[in-house]
């Protein structure tokens, strides 16, 4: 009975030390894969196995290595840029980037001095013409102004 049980043993170690995965591959009428671990009519079954290390077996590393995940040189035919067409192509670049930066500076100092002028309190007339400081409004409006500063900040930085 002990000899049975420590067979068991080594054949339940042997078949644990590859895991086995059950996908199934259905093609619709429009051409489309599907891979699925549900099986639908007209899937068909593929095997793939494990080993212990959970690296794929030899027959789908060779399979991987032929599907091109070898690096590979540029055909011939590969249209090319030289130096300086790169350069003047990068010269434009620079200069729209200082373009568009100056820009910003500009739209900055802009909502800075539009801050600044908002910062005088909105102010409610009652019916009786006493005036009242409508707080609110002028959190909300300095916010807004805030919010417009904090924006063109953000994107000097970027640039």
């Amino acid at each position: 009975m002990q000899r049975y049980l420590q067979l068991i043993a080594i054949l339940l170690v042997m078949l644990s030390s590859q895991a086995s995965a059950q996908i199934y591959k259905s093609v619709d009428a429009d051409g489309r894969v599907t891979y699925s671990n549900i099986k639908t009519k007209g899937a068909n079954r593929l095997e793939l196995y494990l080993d212990a290390n959970d690296s794929l077996n030899d027959e789908a590393k060779k399979s991987q290595d032929a599907s091109g995940n070898k690096r590979r040189a540029t055909p011939e035919s590969f249209p090319r840029v030289d130096k300086e067409q790169q350069s003047q192509r990068d010269g434009k670049r620079r200069d729209i980037l200082n373009n568009e930066l100056n820009a910003e500076k500009t739209a900055l100092e802009q909502a800075k001095k539009a801050y600044m002028a908002g910062s005088k309190p909105e102010v409610l007339m009652a019916a009786n013409g006493q005036t009242f400081p409508n707080a609110a409004k002028f959190d909300a409006k300095m916010k807004d102004l805030q919010e417009d500063v904090d924006s063109h900040q953000n994107n000097i930085m970027l640039l």
